[in-house]
């Protein structure tokens, strides 16, 4: 259900509300992951919620989902992760779907890198709050600063410091 089936104007501001609670929480989730806040991470799970970014998969819900994040980012600096967008779209009353498209500024082993990524998210209103059901973080292109100017014409524009390059999650359409 992409519109509203309902017009009453209750249900209307009620899809607003909700609307604005799923952003601000993919907003808290870049924040927590910037700061280290790992339990504000677990909180922004459900208990039967799973996350896979790049190898990294996890289904443990939050506090296992927080883990594995904490345990990805002892190879991490400074972090800075910017949502652009958050494109939502409700399946009923207590479910949703949506796509975060984001930039990253990451401190690695000494090189900042820069990426582009979109976030695959399922949603779920739990304990009367929207939280993630599923997240599944898709690579765009990533790389040193270097890299970056070549990194979108290239077949293998994911390409972390040390690691071999390899193709995106979203290849080219043309």
């Amino acid at each position: 259900m992409t519109t509203l089936e309902s017009t009453s104007l209750e249900s209307r501001i009620r899809r607003l509300e909700d609307r604005g609670e799923i952003h601000d929480l993919a907003v808290r989730y870049f924040l927590a992951s910037d700061f280290d806040d790992y339990d504000a991470i677990a909180a922004s799970f459900a208990e039967t919620s799973s996350f896979a970014a790049g190898g990294f998969e996890g289904a443990a819900g939050g506090a296992g989902i927080a883990s594995m994040i904490k345990g990805a980012r002892t190879a991490f600096g400074t972090t800075i992760h910017t949502p652009h967008y958050v494109l939502i779209d409700f399946q009923d009353e207590d479910h949703a779907t949506g796509l975060v498209g984001a930039h990253l500024e990451i401190a690695v082993g000494g090189t900042s890198v820069f990426g582009a990524v979109r976030y695959e998210d399922e949603y779920l209103r739990e304990n009367d709050r929207w939280v993630f059901a599923k997240r599944n973080m898709r690579t765009i292109h990533v790389g040193d600063w270097a890299d970056v100017q070549t990194s979108l014409t290239s077949e293998t524009p994911v390409r972390w410091p040390g690691g071999a390059p390899a193709a995106s999650n979203y290849p080219p359409t043309h």
